[in-house]
């Protein structure tokens, strides 16, 4: 790099015309070492993508859906689980690279976010919320009807008020499968409950909905729908050692598993952010969640902690009518195609 004192001093024992000359090429130089941040904060970065672009971005509801305790915040005395009252999720449809880890951002496009105050700042209140977070607030709050957030609707959302769920990359057990993978591409074309856990505790409650002994009207409508309907379950390790020790004995959670549903068990070694946390109710890391997630990877139904048997009929009726919403869906697009190529084939023809 060329000094600038040397430049102006050279300068100065020139005459006026190459004098200013020079002076142009110091201010040039100046002018290239600065970097102000409005201008690289000019250009937005483009969004990605969706990954089911047939769904339109769902507005952002006000305020939080549930009402139930957290590891953050005022600490809670006395709570009864209530209802949801309206649909969870996403706002947007997920993609297949979200939350995998790879940083997409060009060169341009880290450096505009690394001059950006405002990201700063929306950065350093989330390392003051995570710093701030009991570590045993979570099992505090278990006391509470064993951790349960809240009550699974009698009925599934409405599909055009319905939210998205979230993508998540991780390995399964599948031992030709290109790992890691993406729930998003598994999850679409197919009616899914999905479980989501990241500790044993956790794991036994999410069973007393979706395993044979406690659920069996759910697994004979998965025996009568096979290539429709499937039973994904997440096992959510934000500890980078507990992940390595679960990865090293995979093969004994492969005698747990039947060999057709390997490539469902996703070992997901990323913690889920707080955004992802809040918009999907997983407010509790030792409490296990179930969700019902149609053919669009929207949440169509959800519920925490063990089951209630009320819980596990609304979850085997609600596959029910999602699924028949989707025959009769699939029914009027090919109805639709029918008449339509008749009515271009008559056009033809005259």
């Amino acid at each position: 790099m060329v000094p600038i004192t040397p430049l102006r001093t050279m300068a100065l024992s020139m005459g006026a015309s190459r004098r200013t000359m020079v002076s142009c090429t110091v201010c040039a130089w100046r002018r290239h070492l600065s970097t102000s941040r409005p201008y690289l904060a000019d250009k937005l970065p483009t969004p990605a993508p969706g990954a089911a672009p047939v769904e339109a971005p769902k507005p952002d509801l006000p305020g939080s859906a549930i009402h139930a305790p957290r590891a953050y915040g005022k600490k809670i005395t006395n709570f009864t689980p209530q209802p949801l009252p309206r649909p969870i999720g996403m706002a947007h449809p997920p993609h297949p690279e979200d939350n995998s880890g790879v940083d997409r951002r060009s060169l341009k496009e880290r450096r505009d976010d690394f001059v950006d105050y405002d990201k700063h700042l929306v950065r350093r209140k989330e390392l003051k919320e995570k710093m701030a977070r009991p570590y045993f607030r979570d099992w505090r709050n278990m006391q509470f009807h064993e951790g349960k957030s809240f009550i699974a609707p009698p009925l599934p959302f409405k599909a055009d008020m319905s939210l998205f769920f979230p993508n998540f990359v991780g390995d399964t057990l599948a031992k030709n499968a290109n790992n890691p993978r993406d729930t998003t591409r598994t999850l679409l074309g197919k009616v899914s409950v999905v479980a989501v856990y990241s500790s044993q505790w956790a794991d036994d409650q999410a069973k007393t909905f979706i395993s044979p002994e406690a659920n069996p009207e759910l697994h004979e409508l998965l025996a009568k729908t096979p290539g429709k309907t499937q039973v994904l379950q997440l096992n959510i390790e934000d500890n980078k050692f507990k992940a390595w020790i679960v990865k090293m004995f995979m093969g004994n959670l492969r005698k747990q598993i039947p060999e057709h549903n390997w490539g469902k068990y996703f070992l997901v070694p990323r913690g889920i952010t707080n955004e992802i946390s809040e918009s999907i109710g997983y407010l509790n890391s030792k409490v296990g969640y179930v969700y019902l997630v149609d053919n669009l990877c929207r949440i169509r139904w959800a519920a925490s902690g063990p089951s209630h048997p009320d819980e596990r009929e609304s979850l085997v009726k609600g596959m029910k009518l999602v699924l028949h919403e989707w025959n009769k869906n699939e029914k009027a697009a090919l109805e639709a195609a029918q008449v339509k190529d008749a009515a271009k084939g008559k056009k033809e023809v005259s």
